[in-house]
């Protein structure tokens, strides 16, 4: 695997109603720490974002929150972006969602709300396109994604998703095996740090 490559995350700002999100998340940060992945986030403290950014941290890793101005208030507390290795404050939510692709060489959606949502479907639409072949993952924690896989599947039969081979994210129910299967697709792909795919125009 290349060295110094970054995972996004994509989660919610809360933590849901099943501790087994929170523990997800833990578990995952706790993996990129031990791998050297940097963490790219929506620099939130709250929520499942609080708790894979707080993992990563704990174990000596890197992260990299990336926040709009309006949401500091709202999504952060106290010295929670100071202690971050790198906060960035973005305009809006476009310039944020831009950012973090930009620093990314893989995404993975663990359980969260219409954001989460919303984030990780536009960079599977992104695939479609063929603008990346960076690695997408979801994180099915107790079948969270379950429904949005059917209807993916709904979508493709019915003949709405073309290029169907470049829509096909990683799909596992356990954190603990994030980190490897999204390793062994870089390696596949000899995806380097020095050669990101990069998207002028969202």
């Amino acid at each position: 695997m290349p060295a110094s490559l970054s995972i996004c995350v994509y989660c919610g700002s809360q933590p849901g109603n099943r501790p087994i999100f929170v523990e997800a998340a833990r578990s995952l940060g706790t993996a990129m720490a031990k791998s050297g992945i940097r963490l790219v986030y929506g620099g939130g403290a709250k929520g499942i974002m609080g708790a894979v950014a707080d993992a990563v941290l704990a174990g000596g890793g890197e992260v990299t929150g990336i926040i709009p101005q309006f949401l500091i208030e709202k999504e952060s507390s106290g010295d929670s972006l100071t202690r971050l290795s790198e906060t960035i404050i973005t305009a809006d939510m476009h310039e944020r969602k831009h950012a973090m692709f930009e620093r990314a060489d893989a995404f993975v959606a663990l359980p969260g709300g219409i954001g989460t949502l919303e984030e990780i479907v536009e960079v599977m639409t992104w695939a479609q396109l063929g603008r990346h072949t960076k690695p997408i993952c979801l994180a099915n924690v107790e079948g969270f994604w379950n429904p949005f896989l059917e209807l993916l599947g709904e979508m493709s039969s019915n003949g709405f998703i073309h290029t169907a081979a470049n829509v096909k994210p990683l799909v596992l129910s356990h954190p603990e095996d994030i980190v490897p299967a999204i390793s062994a697709a870089w390696d596949h792909k000899g995806t380097s740090a020095g050669e990101p795919t990069t998207i002028s125009k969202l």
